[in-house]
């Protein structure tokens, strides 16, 4: 039985024509070698499985290649090739960088470079994983790298860029290798399909190319185990199976149950995948990428980025018409936070429900306002405003009260107005009305022509049926008053047991600082806890006994006298063996005698 060849290998590229989807890489190193324009070091980076390695190996068998065609490309016919083919090249040397990383390998590698090429023109050096060289062994590159011998080309290859010295990347000419496209990925794959006679369908290779996001190595991989798994028949179905992928028409099925609001049956349906065996975290991030393809249908300028299977784009174009826009956008972001809290819950399957509830009910949510018949989401406003006014009511100014027979009349309810008395605007008052409204306010006016203030009126209009009282003026702070509430206050706590607290504002300092501020002063900490608890009710009682809003006061801890520390406690430990030392001799002795030492 023949040893089997994976596809990766078997049908690795052997010229620049036959790499995929690098053409930007490929056609500047014909050109250059075309041009004879070639660089003393590259550096090839990008994602793995893209083709780095190979275009490396491609470069140095073509440098060397005795009959170059006219489009910069290997004869494959030459000694210089043939003995590349077979692996025996003297003038190709491969490192691997991840286990070879260290000041010794580079140091072996340059004490290379210095011997000529036995035959061909170029002596190449592929250093693979460069980023994982250590610091110095980079330093002990740099000489090297920067002022090679003519015949010496280094090719450095990395999938992590940002991780080499920027001395490194200066001396390099740099290519960065992107991602291979779904769609030659499916072309390289029919290609091979059809030499190996497997029997396969479109779907399915394009589900191994969507599965290996842009690493050709990979999808590669992917088909020698489907054609494994099949027997030599891939098929949807099969290739769905083995890659253990959701088909999209459980997210068809699952976004109608959401849009209809039936939640039985959307649980109903998790509940099945679930029983699949797909985790949870698998079914909202296929429902994010669905709900993403749904979004991109819903503009025909961004339908090129619908990356789906061929033939069930029309489907989505035609679900993606009965739900709105706001609803996608929403779903998305619900979903996008599922997945991120998704490590963090303890129940997963409760938390994948709970996901599910949020979106069957989110059109209820996003139902905030109606604009011209439409429901839209309610959004903030777009422009800033610098100023913005509320427009107030217009008041206006009740004409006098009137007299009867000399006397005030005051009204009760002061909402009715007289019928035939129109009313007038505060803005443009007359001189006869702020002129009874000055006397109405201060004075009323009795049959003997003697004059009483208003509250003298109101009293003798009303008698004892309202209680009227004169409004106190506030009374400024008083050292004796304030010591008298103080105690008060105190025997107050007292009373409700609170003793600790009592006993504090007993001995308690009050020192007056203006006349609405004072300061109480405690000896100790607790004490000042203890005033503190009761200060919200002792500045309300303080403000009822003065009549005085604005009054208050600070509360501070009365400085102690330091007490004196002995010297002997301030000294450090060699300081005092030398003072012990200088009384007691006998002690030093001691310590010389067995070779003690001071910390």
């Amino acid at each position: 039985m023949d040893k089997f060849i994976v596809s990766a290998r078997k049908y690795r590229p052997q010229n620049f024509n036959t790499v995929v989807g690098q053409l930007h890489i490929t056609t500047t190193l014909k050109n250059a070698i075309k041009n004879n324009q070639l660089a003393h070091a590259f550096l090839f980076c990008g994602p793995r499985g893209v083709g780095k390695t190979t275009c490396a190996r491609i470069l140095a068998k073509t440098i060397n290649c005795t009959n170059v065609t006219s489009d910069g490309e290997a004869c494959n016919a030459c000694p210089s090739c043939l003995s590349f083919d077979a692996g025996i090249s003297l003038n190709i040397h491969e490192l691997d960088a991840a286990s070879n990383n260290s000041v010794d390998d580079i140091r072996s590698l340059v004490e290379q470079v210095r011997f000529a090429p036995q035959a061909g023109k170029y002596k190449v050096y592929i250093v693979d994983e460069v980023h994982m060289l250590s610091a110095s062994a980079f330093n002990a590159f740099l000489k090297t790298l920067e002022e090679p011998p003519s015949y010496a080309i280094f090719i450095l290859a990395t999938t992590e860029k940002h991780k080499i010295l920027p001395t490194i990347l200066s001396r390099c000419q740099i290519f960065d290798f992107k991602r291979i496209t779904t769609n030659d990925t499916v072309e390289h794959l029919q290609e091979i399909v059809t030499k190996e006679a497997i029997k396969t369908d479109k779907a399915s290779l394009q589900i191994i190319a969507q599965k290996s996001e842009g690493c050709m190595r990979d999808a590669l991989s992917i088909l020698d185990k489907i054609v494994s798994f099949t027997n030599g028949e891939v098929n949807y179905q099969t290739t769905l199976e083995h890659l253990n992928i959701l088909d999209d028409d459980y997210y068809f099925k699952l976004i109608e149950h959401l849009i209809q609001q039936d939640l039985s049956s959307a649980l109903l349906l998790y509940d099945e995948i679930n029983r699949k065996g797909f985790e949870g975290d698998l079914v909202l991030n296929g429902f994010s990428e669905f709900i993403r393809n749904m979004l991109v249908c819903k503009d025909a300028k961004a339908a090129v980025l619908l990356d789906v299977v061929e033939g069930i784009q029309q489907r989505f174009i035609e679900t993606a018409k009965k739900v709105e826009l706001a609803y996608l956008v929403s779903a998305l972001n619900i979903l996008n936070d599922a997945e991120i809290n998704f490590k963090l819950a303890r129940n997963k399957r409760l938390h994948v429900e709970l996901t599910l509830i949020k979106l069957n009910f989110l059109q209820q949510a996003i139902e905030l306002s109606v604009h011209e018949g439409t429901v839209v989401k309610k959004k903030l406003i777009n422009t800033s405003i610098a100023f913005k006014a509320k427009p107030i009511s217009t008041l206006y100014l009740k004409p006098p009260a009137p007299t009867k027979n000399g006397k005030l009349i005051i009204e009760t309810n002061q909402t009715t107005q007289p019928n035939n008395t129109e009313n007038k605007p505060l803005s443009t008052p007359t001189n006869s009305n702020i002129n009874s409204i000055n006397n109405t306010t201060s004075i009323a006016s009795t049959g003997n022509g003697t004059k009483k203030n208003l509250l003298s009126a109101l009293r003798d209009k009303y008698g004892d049926k309202y209680a009227i009282e004169e409004v106190k003026e506030a009374e400024d702070l008083q050292l004796e008053k304030l010591q008298q509430y103080w105690n008060e206050y105190a025997e107050e706590l007292d009373r409700q047991q609170k003793h600790s607290s009592a006993a504090t504002f007993k001995i308690a300092k009050l020192e007056l600082i203006s006349e609405i501020k004072f300061k109480v002063t405690v000896t100790a900490l607790t004490a000042q806890k203890f005033v503190e608890q009761e200060k919200m009710v002792l500045t309300d009682f303080i403000h009822q006994k003065f009549n005085n809003r604005s009054i208050t006061f600070s509360i501070e801890v009365e400085e102690t006298e330091k007490a004196e520390i002995p010297q002997h406690l301030v000294l450090n430990s060699r300081q005092r063996f030398e003072r012990i030392a200088e009384q007691y001799p006998l002690v030093k002795e001691l310590k010389d005698k067995l070779r003690l030492e001071l910390d």
